[in-house]
């Protein structure tokens, strides 16, 4: 067995959604007033005199750490598990749970008499807990860190420790005033990647004298001040926990077996144990070290003697005590839970003292069932959407809001949008006698008013498939809410699902039971919630985000991550590892309007395969030039006006803008904004849209936005009568989500037949093995990464010395290092980490960490297919490129849009003139943000083209003649 941070190589923290903002409730309580020291106890009772008491088992939560400042104050925290950290506090009399506004797990805390309170944890994270209230500091970390330790001999000299993914250790000391990252000590063992292992506690005697333990082995002596120096121990086993008293220094670690070594500062002599499992946690008292770990077990050495088993004989079924602490009454607190794997789970709590104590209130420290349950009704503001627009555009709205709510699959999504589309113009189509259904073709008779039988017909098809598709995935019992209480707001009854008869409620049933019917066989797997049916595997093995380098069979070959902590793009926790392919199948899903040129022929074929040779080279190192410019503190503008920016032909970056307005005869007025800011806010705009409905789903969005503009006329390809809203978007909604669904089949049936790779395969692969400008060069491969000075270079020891650009990886000595984006900070929401020179070989794109890069192939882009697909359908059925006035606009707000870190700088007016524009743009923006490169947008702005003209030609033929 291993330690989890050992065992978790690859996580740290869970980081889900963004965090949350809370303010103490006012009953939080304040630490003790006292003066009590947290000294080690003169005595504690001999074990077998020891009663323990377990106070909490079995709980939803791993708890990571004990301690305190007396007796009468003592703090448990632990894993989050989606309702914020475990934060428990006892103040002599009662037990309570505390929020602290914050997200993700906390692996230690640190008490001093009378407060503050510091905890430490995922995300590079230390909470101050003080005057009743939790404040994140700011301590200069990123996301990817984890803080596994902190002490202090005062509020002004505290340390934190930790590293990321098993490696990278750090160590950070706050002077009252601002945290700092204090330099590396000298000589430390290196794995074969030059790299340093992680640190996982700290303890001291005095300011002057305080110890750091870590993975191989490492024991760390000294201050802020003086530096630190490694001290010698016998092992290569991780030691995770240090803690001491005036006369002892005691460490435990271990790997297979639990390891103890003792310390009088300058020597380091290991303990005798008897086949110990792994340690854990450690506790000194002036007669007794107690160490506790793998499958609750708890060591005792008193007085310097032998080493004894007196695991306490308790139900609590505990996976490892992960820490211990004795108080200064000598009694022995232990906690734990499932903290060997990555489960962090089924925590304890238990106390070893003079006298029994009472379990802690069950609702301060619930199972994992008793957690509170996701919600499963609508919220009062997304029951009745858009109000005063037609029925369809309402149903529409519902739609995307399902998606939000759902885990981002656009290819799903996309299917869903048409076959809602469909079934809307179905039921519609069913009383115009000219027009041709889509699934349905009968048609109806009515008594009464038309259009309050076709809004009954399209709410009754449109609520059934509705629910059908979305009421068991994620967030669908709030979806299968919220359609239910609008039809209610409507008038109808959702458990009226005869489909008998001529009512128009029966007419959409029937409509909604043949799109039904037909998805059960269209391909899409759908009664296996879309799973792949194709047995697809990659030839190279999985690309391990945390670890600094990728070697591959075939570098040109898509290459699934593996996660250590994944979470959707809109936030959604799903599980870690390997990612699964997500609609490998989908070349086999039936279309809207494509048709084979020849039987097992593609749709539609990319003019370019990319080759693993020079050309990729480059539009690989364009990627890398694309993340250095993302670097707010660069000063490099760009005028992104239309009258500058965009107006390209197909397939290219090379136009110039708009010489004027359409719709005014007047140029553009300049939109001068920083280079990085446009990267970034493109990058976070288009990843799904600005809500998360997906590429598909952003394009309703868009159009609705269009409909929606002051200047808009319903004017079908530009010409004729102004058409009535309902029939404007039920046709509109049938043209376009009928080519964003055949432009999800184009492109991942290209994706599926070529399966090539993406940007973080290509530069970490290319990376690994070297640079392949200068064969006389140090770390020359054939295959590696083209040098460009300024972006691509080799670390020397020139380049490394004091004060040159390379200095903080002096390590790496021929290396490949690249100037990169440097990854999300610790707090989202307030840090930037921005550009600095980083290994080729742990680049990443700018996305969060818990996502990466999507779960398919690269070529061709879904943004560039779905976002050409739909700019050809808006521009046939309003008959001009262009948006409504001339000008299309987003603003995302200065230090409040971002969510990947504080940004941007300025308030940032994304404009384009016309949908071509616009879809060129969400190209490139897969470009900026790392996940795909030149062809794979190129080469999908092409297909998206012809499918979008596709499906509006056959969407035209379902019209009325």
């Amino acid at each position: 067995m291993i330690h989890p941070i050992e065992r978790f190589s690859r996580i740290a923290t869970v980081v889900l959604m963004l965090a949350a903002v809370g303010c103490p409730d006012e009953s939080s309580p304040t630490v003790a007033e006292d003066t009590t020291s947290a000294d080690t106890p003169d005595t504690t009772p001999d074990p077998a005199e020891r009663t323990w008491s377990v106070l909490a088992a079995g709980v939803a939560e791993a708890f990571m750490s004990v301690g305190g400042s007396s007796a009468s104050d003592v703090w448990v925290v632990g894993a989050d598990k989606g309702v914020g950290p475990a934060v428990l506090h006892w103040d002599g009399s009662a037990w309570e749970r505390l929020a602290t506004g914050h997200r993700g797990d906390l692996w230690w805390v640190h008490a001093f008499p009378g407060g503050p309170v510091y905890l430490g944890g995922a995300a590079a994270t230390v909470l101050e807990y003080k005057d009743g209230a939790f404040t994140r500091m700011v301590t200069g970390g990123f996301g990817r860190e984890t803080i596994y330790g902190i002490w202090g001999s005062a509020p002004d000299d505290l340390y934190a420790v930790g590293g990321y993914a098993g490696r990278d250790g750090f160590i950070l000391h706050y002077d009252g005033n601002a945290w700092r990252r204090l330099a590396e000590p000298p000589g430390l063992a290196l794995d074969a990647r030059g790299d340093i292992p992680g640190f996982f506690k700290v303890w001291g005697r005095s300011a002057d004298e305080v110890y750091v333990v870590g993975g191989r082995g490492t024991l760390l002596r000294g201050n802020a001040t003086d530096g630190f120096a490694v001290l010698a121990t016998t092992t290569t086993d991780s030691l995770f926990t240090v803690a001491g008293d005036a006369d002892t220094v005691a460490i435990c670690g271990g790997a297979g077996n639990g390891v103890v070594f003792e310390s009088d500062g300058t020597s380091v002599t290991a303990a005798e144990l008897d086949a110990a499992p792994l340690l854990q946690g450690i506790a000194v008292s002036t007669n007794e070290i107690v160490a506790t770990g793998g499958f609750g077990t708890v060591l005792s050495s008193r007085d310097g003697g032998v080493w004894e088993d007196v695991t306490p004989l308790t139900d609590a079924n505990v996976e490892s005590f992960h820490a211990a602490w004795f108080d200064p009454d000598g009694g022995l607190w232990t906690v734990g839970g499932g903290v060997i794997t990555a489960a962090l789970d089924n925590g304890a709590i238990l106390y070893g003292g003079a006298a029994a104590r009472d379990p802690i209130a069950a609702a301060l420290v619930p199972k994992k069932e008793e957690l509170p349950p996701a919600p499963t009704t609508c919220p009062k503001d997304a029951i009745e959407l858009a109000p005063g627009k037609s029925i369809a555009r309402r149903w529409n709205e519902q739609l995307l809001n399902a998606i939000r709510r759902d885990v981002p699959r656009p290819t799903v999504h996309a299917r869903n949008l048409y076959h809602v589309s469909a079934a809307m113009w179905d039921a519609w189509a069913a009383y115009e006698p000219t027009a041709t259904g889509v699934f349905s073709t009968e048609k109806a008779t009515y008594d009464g008013d038309l259009e309050e039988a076709r809004r009954e017909a399209i709410s009754y098809a449109a609520f059934r498939v509705l629910t059908h598709r979305y009421s068991t995935q994620i967030g669908g019992k709030v979806s299968a809410d919220c359609f239910a209480q609008f039809l209610t707001s409507l008038g109808y009854d959702p458990a009226d699902t005869v489909a008998d008869g001529a009512t128009p409620r029966a007419v959409g049933n029937r409509v909604a039971d043949a799109v039904i019917d037909h998805g059960k066989a269209d391909g899409a797997n759908e009664e296996n919630n879309y799973k792949d049916n194709t047995g697809w595997a990659s030839k190279n093995a999985p690309l391990y985000v945390d670890t600094p380098e990728n070697l591959m069979v075939d570098p040109m070959d898509f290459q699934p991550l593996n996660l250590t902590v994944a979470v959707t793009q809109n936030g959604i926790a799903v599980d870690s590892g390997v990612q699964g392919y997500i609609g490998a199948q989908w070349r086999a899903v039936t279309p809207f309007s494509m048709v084979r040129p020849a039987p097992g022929a593609n749709y539609h074929t990319p003019d370019e395969l990319p080759t693993f040779d020079d050309k990729t080279r480059d539009d690989v190192v364009d990627v890398i030039r694309k993340t250095a410019w993302l670097d707010p503190t660069d000063p490099e503008t760009i005028d992104i006006s239309p009258g500058a920016f965009g107006n390209n032909p197909l397939g290219t970056n090379d136009g110039s803008g708009h010489p004027v307005n359409p719709a005014t005869g007047q140029p553009y007025a300049p939109n001068v904004v920083p280079r990085a800011d446009l990267g970034r806010v493109l990058a976070e705009f288009w990843a799904d849209g600005p809500r998360s409905e997906t590429p598909p789903g952003h394009w309703n969005t868009l159009a609705n936005g269009v409909t929606d503009a002051p200047e808009f006329e319903p004017l079908w390809e530009g010409k004729g009568e102004p058409l009535g809203a309902l029939e404007w978007d039920v046709r509109m909604y049938l043209a376009l989500n009928g080519a964003e669904h055949d432009a999800a089949i184009a492109c991942w049936e290209v994706k599926r037949n070529y399966t090539t790779s993406r940007p973080i395969s290509l530069i970490r692969y290319m990376g690994t093995l070297g640079q392949k400008s200068d064969p006389s060069g140090p770390g020359y491969h054939e295959d590696g990464l083209p040098l460009v000075p300024g972006l691509v270079e080799v670390v020397t020891a020139e380049s490394s010395a004091p004060g040159q650009r390379h200095e903080s990886l002096k390590r790496y000595l021929g290396q490949v290092v690249v100037r990169s984006w440097r990854g999300e900070p610790g707090d989202i929401k307030k840090e930037v980490r921005g550009v600095g020179w980083i290994r080729a070989a742990e680049w990443l794109p700018y996305q969060r960490r818990t996502f990466v890069t999507p779960a398919f192939p690269g070529l061709i882009s879904g943004h560039s297919t779905y976002s050409r697909a739909g700019a050809e359908v808006l521009t046939q059925v309003t008959g001009s490129p262009h948006f409504p006035g001339g000008l299309g606009e987003f603003i995302a707000k200065k230090d409040g849009y971002l969510t990947f870190e504080l940004g941007p700088t300025v308030d940032v007016r994304l404009q384009w003139s016309t949908y071509y524009d616009a879809a060129d743009q969400a190209g490139q923006s897969r470009i900026w943000g790392g996940i795909h490169y030149r062809p794979d947008d190129v080469e999908g702005r092409k297909i998206g083209s012809l499918v979008g003209l596709e499906a509006f030609t056959r969407a035209t033929a379902h019209f009325p003649k």
